[in-house]
């Protein structure tokens, strides 16, 4: 394969405004088509098996006047301290705002709290809501939409009352990313310009990344009506495309360098920078794609599609760095070096070599550091993070509802008057479907159920049954007394499907089933737990198997997965003490602590994984390349930290800087959680496991690091990522190693 993309690199190389045309015709084409693609479909929350789908697939059924997907935003109206809402001049404050809301822009209904029966005035006659259905989706939410309901809540509130809202509208369109991405794209830029030395170096990772990710992202927009994809797929793909683009040129582009520095034709650096950084390149792409197509073992759509549409991106990604880079760098000619070097250097344009001028660079001094004391360094690294990782053992998953939203905002205190008025558990009423058998008397049963439910500790109140038209479904609403996210609910929810709803079928032969937004939080909590292990085993188990094949050895791929554990338990045992237990939460703005999010540990799994062998393969690889040639094992890890550790602490730090930037600028507790967890991750997997407790492990072990087994290299097939036979190829045709002296440098003319 080396030989291949040694090839590929010279052929893009020489041919680059062809390679450069031919990209952005394509990115022309598929603008094109996702310009001329039809709407994409609204994103629908769905988990197969579980049942809260049985109980949704029934109403949407049996309720088509229903619709699943429509709006509703809920305003909650207090009186003033020793009043009561139903007081004449109250109601008619709370009907003016009402009224007003009844010609808002797409509003279809709005409830009125004072019809008798209807229960949404609170016992004590303190607190009332009402409910303004919008027949609209999310993606139609404007700024317009919100100013009408805050004009409306401010006809109450000048009139005394204390009024506030929940629900999308109130929430106001949101743009998740969009000055976090800025800001990450920011950074990304400084820290290249540091690490190449020239704004034009440092522009054509960016440049070539945000290429890849338009082709990737315009590709999913043109599939979108035909492949079912919402437009929230394209988060994690631009997430990540991004993130592995920039990675993936920057290795392509600093192997680049380092060949020019050994004295070789910018044409010949290209293949070799594209043979071998190239190879790693490819291997590294394939652990991404493996760990995000890997979602789709969780059998949650939503996250199938966007990690395949990720891992698509990505692959786009491998084939712009294999392709468009070098092309690139045949454009950029000797502008690939800063001014200063060029003036330094006029007859080649390049830097002497690392290391000639008897100075030792930062990665060397390191490693060698390292090297002079492993045990204690593995030691204090395993340890370091074993403490990081505690926290882990009392996580408590669940999904953010209003009561993690900041306390000055209107959905946090809409949330904290019903609580208020209603009790804890009506902010997360469970909604039991029943659906009769033949024969059965639906009426008679759910009076049967209201009257069972009235002796339950923790149902505090249920609601008239809403049967359909032909009487054979119907819906009860149960109200807790327990909060949504507390475990008293939870368990509650368990208890009626697993020992209430089989007696109650045996007596009444009607079915139940549980559903409501408490339940489908428990029921996405589980699945994300059910799908953990496999999805643990499956993706470790290919992505060893591959590095089996990349590194030649056992030992190598074991400690980079059992290194991978130990970063991704660390990351999250601090988002639990943060998030969680509420250590040093303010510093990155986090106002209210909460249970962690249920999807958080198989996303940090997923992403993670792919980010961390990708350092893992740039920076082993070199020392692989480094032993094959002939060098001991102490000394190829000097050498693989001098020649890609700077290169690898560029890429983990531009990646800690995007993912940092969500964490920082979001005033969403799920953005933030999101961010800091993988920032976290990159930073302890890149500069705990990756530049300290490998090196440290490598020198404990020895030869041993390499050894694998005769039988299995026999059957092994040979991939050469470190480019073995692509030395015998270019000795073959005199350009080897030995023939270096002998190759004439480029003039600084040549561009």
């Amino acid at each position: 394969m080396a030989t291949f993309l040694y090839k590929l690199g010279r052929l893009s190389f020489r041919r680059r405004w062809w390679v450069v045309a031919s990209w952005l015709v394509l990115l022309v084409a598929i603008g094109t088509a996702a310009s001329n693609a039809g709407d994409p479909p609204e994103e629908s929350f769905s988990l197969p098996g579980t049942e809260t789908e049985q109980a949704l697939n029934l109403l949407e059924s049996e309720f088509p006047a229903a619709n699943a997907e429509a709006l509703t935003s809920t305003i909650v109206f207090q009186a003033p301290e020793g009043q009561e809402i139903t007081s004449p001049e109250n109601e008619a404050a709370v009907r003016a705002t009402l009224s007003a809301m009844e010609g808002a822009h797409l509003a279809v209904s709005v409830g009125d709290p004072f019809v008798e029966g209807s229960g949404q005035v609170s016992p004590d006659a303190s607190t009332a809501f009402a409910d303004v259905d919008y027949d609209a989706s999310y993606e139609d939410i404007s700024e317009e939409m919100q100013q009408e309901l805050f004009d409306a809540m401010d006809m109450a509130r000048d009139a005394g009352l204390t009024v506030e809202a929940s629900g999308e509208v109130a929430m106001g369109p949101q743009e998740f990313g969009s000055a976090a991405e800025l800001l990450g794209v920011l950074v990304a830029a400084i820290v290249l310009f540091i690490t190449f030395g020239s704004l034009i170096a440092a522009g054509l990772p960016l440049i070539t990344a945000l290429i890849g990710v338009m082709v990737g992202i315009m590709g999913i927009g043109a599939l979108a009506s035909t492949l079912g994809l919402s437009e929230t797929t394209n988060i994690l793909a631009m997430m990540i495309g991004l993130a592995v683009g920039i990675d993936y040129a920057l290795f392509i582009a600093s192997r680049y360098r380092a060949e020019l520095v050994e004295g070789h034709s910018r044409e010949e650096a290209a293949g070799r920078a594209v043979g071998t950084a190239g190879s790693a390149v490819v291997f590294a792409g394939l652990t991404v794609v493996i760990a995000l197509g890997g979602l789709a073992i969780v059998n949650v759509p939503m996250l199938t599609k966007m990690g395949l549409a990720a891992a698509a991106t990505v692959v786009i990604a491998v084939l712009v760095a294999l392709t468009l880079v070098p092309a690139a760098l045949g454009i950029v000619g000797k502008r690939i070096y800063g001014r200063r070097v060029r003036k330094a250097n006029p007859e080649t344009g390049v830097p002497a070599p690392i290391g000639e001028d008897g100075k030792q660079n930062m990665g060397t001094r390191w490693s060698r550091w390292i090297l002079k004391r492993p045990a204690a360094v593995l030691v204090v690294g395993v340890l370091g993070l074993g403490v990081l990782a505690a926290p882990v053992a009392s996580m408590e998953l669940g999904l953010p509802d209003n009561s993690t939203q900041p306390e000055d905002t209107t959905q946090r205190q809409a949330y904290d008057m019903l609580s208020e008025g209603f009790g804890p558990g009506f902010n997360g009423p469970l909604m039991l479907v029943l659906q009769g058998g033949e024969g059965s008397d639906l009426t008679a049963a759910a009076e049967t159920l209201a009257s069972e439910l009235d002796g339950y500790d923790d149902v505090v109140a249920t609601t008239p049954a809403m049967p359909n038209e032909d009487n054979t479904v119907a819906i009860v609403n149960a109200f807790p007394g327990s909060s949504p996210a507390s475990q008293e609910t939870t368990e509650l929810v368990s208890h009626l499907r697993d020992d209430f709803a089989p007696d109650f079928e045996a007596e009444t032969g009607v079915q139940m089933f549980v559903s409501g937004t408490t339940a489908i939080n428990s029921d996405f909590s589980q699945v994300m737990n059910d799908a953990l292990v496999p999805y643990l085993a499956l993706v470790v188990g290919l992505a060893f198997i591959l590095l089996v094949l990349v590194f030649r050895s056992i030992l190598v791929p074991l400690k980079a997965a059992l290194g991978f554990l130990l970063s991704v338990l660390a990351a999250l045992g601090a988002v639990v003490a943060v998030f969680q237990w509420g250590w040093a939460a303010d510093l990155i703005g986090v106002e209210e602590t909460s249970p962690i999010m249920s999807m958080m540990p198989i996303f940090m799994i997923g992403v993670i994984f792919g980010l961390a062998m990708d350092y893992e393969v740039f920076l082993v690889t070199r020392m692989r390349e480094a032993h094959v040639h002939g060098e001991g094992p102490n000394q190829s890890v000097v050498t693989g930290f001098r020649l890609n550790a700077r290169v690898v602490t560029a890429a983990a730090i531009i990646m800690i800087s995007v993912f940092a930037s969500f964490a920082i600028t979001s005033s969403e507790a799920m953005i933030k959680m999101i961010g800091f967890g993988l920032a976290t991750a990159v930073l302890l997997d890149a500069f705990v496991v990756r530049m300290t407790i490998v090196p440290a492990l490598m020198g404990l072990v020895g030869e041993r690091a390499w050894w694998l087994p005769k039988w299995l290299d026999r059957i092994l097939p040979n991939v050469d990522v470190e480019g073995e036979s692509l030395e015998k190829y270019l000795k073959a045709n005199g350009k080897g190693r030995d023939a270096l002296e002998k190759e004439e440098p480029v003039p600084a003319r040549v561009s």
